[in-house]
């Protein structure tokens, strides 16, 4: 778990949450509460005080608060074990024979 110094020190290095949670190798959210003490989903609506910490953004952050999504059938993996199911298939393997099959990688 990053230190809350370590996160201010690369925001104030001009790094943005986004950037400086991937180096530390957490979430932008996550890296936001460190930095603050608030939580990204806190709606915006912080006291003066808390407006005054450091690292507290005057923008939304609402959208550090989501987890980046990823494609899993993007991986090399997942798309081996479909072309092996495909092969293990028996209508799949006739739709290959008569051509209206395609294997794309």
């Amino acid at each position: 778990m990053p230190t809350r110094e370590q996160v201010l020190r690369l925001l104030e290095s001009g790094l943005d949450y986004g950037a400086a949670a991937e180096r530390l190798g957490v979430s932008p959210g996550q890296a936001y509460l460190v930095a603050t003490g608030l939580p990204a989903d806190g709606g915006d609506s912080v006291t003066a005080a808390q407006a005054r910490r450091p690292g507290v953004s005057r923008d939304s952050t609402q959208e550090m608060s989501h987890a980046r999504s990823a494609a899993p059938d993007a991986r090399e993996t997942v798309h081996r074990w479909l072309r092996q199911r495909a092969r293990s298939d028996g209508q799949m393997r006739r739709a290959a024979r008569r051509g209206t099959a395609r294997d794309e990688a």
